[in-house]
């Protein structure tokens, strides 16, 4: 897929979203303003203002969260895209990555392996930078997280309702709209 189609696509994904609360219904309007204006939207030296990808890990035992090293606060993994790479790819990665568990997409994937778009936030990402984040769903299994030492060690499963009520306010509506699907 060329740059161009992921761009379209992404935009098309994002447009087409409908908000779980009023955040993402702001934070799709933002991202929309702010992604027709990059020059390149996945490159994260381009533009302090740039497209990230992060993933809801969910399984058996309910979801994962990690306490963010720099920002001290309780978050879904993800984080910036590498050159090449689509946000669902860098998701994935970074979500392997940051729990150390064997991952995958869940829910909807298409014919071409593109999963369905969960959330929409855009937020400040530390040094200056805006991050437009694109989750999506992943399956975690049920093994213990074990990410490698340069990773948030405060990382575990929790149950739906402890994680949306230690999660980050940006996360919290998306945790309360996909809870009934995992209980």
């Amino acid at each position: 897929m060329s740059t161009g189609e992921v761009r379209a696509l992404v935009r098309a994904s994002v447009e087409s979203r409908t908000p779980v609360d009023d955040r993402e219904a702001q934070a799709v309007a933002r991202f929309l303003d702010a992604y027709d204006r990059l020059a390149e939207p996945f490159e994260m030296d381009s533009d302090p203002v740039h497209v990230t990808g992060s993933g809801f890990v969910v399984g058996s035992r309910g979801v994962v969260l990690l306490k963010h090293k720099r920002l001290g606060i309780w978050l879904q993994p993800g984080g910036h895209i590498d050159s090449g790479e689509t946000p669902w790819e860098a998701s994935l990665r970074e979500c392997q990555e940051e729990t150390g568990l064997d991952v995958r997409f869940a829910g909807l994937v298409d014919a071409d392996g593109v999963p369905e778009l969960i959330h929409v936030d855009v937020h400040a990402g530390g040094r200056g930078h805006t991050h437009l984040d694109l989750r999506y769903l992943i399956d975690g299994g049920d093994a213990d997280p074990a990410p490698p030492e340069d990773e948030s060690q405060e990382i575990d499963w929790f149950t739906w309702p402890d994680a949306i009520e230690l999660a980050d306010p940006g996360l919290r509506g998306a945790l309360i709209a996909l809870q009934p699907d995992f209980r």
